[in-house]
């Protein structure tokens, strides 16, 4: 048995791709749309899983763009998707300026939670150990729930 990819349903496709890839650095590498089907699949991999995705060898997120419009709701039943960083603070740094918030600030140098556009819950887990907790992390409060 292989782990092959999660399945997001997106509601804006452009709105996920720039999360996904722009903000949160992930790379898409392939896409497949469906006109019987209607509907659109967008693969992703983390950029050190870059080179095991033209094999079909890597963890993939599937964002799944349906042509008719739906409303999804989720919930804390659906967990989140888990990404090993090399530096949590750079990271978040880097999504806080772009304008995303960040739920569950790295306080401990180890781990933090943001949200997708859709609401996905995304954890995002220091690559080794924990850094030195340092501010303005450590100070900020917890913002909403993931």
């Amino acid at each position: 048995m292989r782990y092959l990819h999660t399945m997001v349903r997106v509601a804006d496709l452009e709105s996920a791709l720039d999360f996904y890839c722009h903000k949160l650095g992930l790379i898409e590498t392939r896409r497949m749309e469906s006109q019987a089907g209607r509907f659109t699949l967008v693969f992703l991999a983390a950029p050190d899983d870059t080179a095991r995705a033209a094999s079909d060898q890597a963890p993939l997120v599937e964002l799944t763009y349906n042509w008719d419009r739906e409303i999804y709701s989720g919930g804390r039943n659906f967990g989140h998707l888990a990404f090993e960083v090399e530096n949590i603070y750079e990271i978040c740094e880097k999504m806080m300026s772009a304008g995303v918030t960040i739920h569950r600030p790295p306080k401990d140098g180890r781990m933090a939670f943001v949200r997708s556009p859709d609401g996905v819950s995304i954890e995002l887990l220091q690559k080794g150990p924990a850094l030195i907790p340092a501010e303005p992390w450590v100070s900020m409060a917890n913002t909403g729930s993931w």
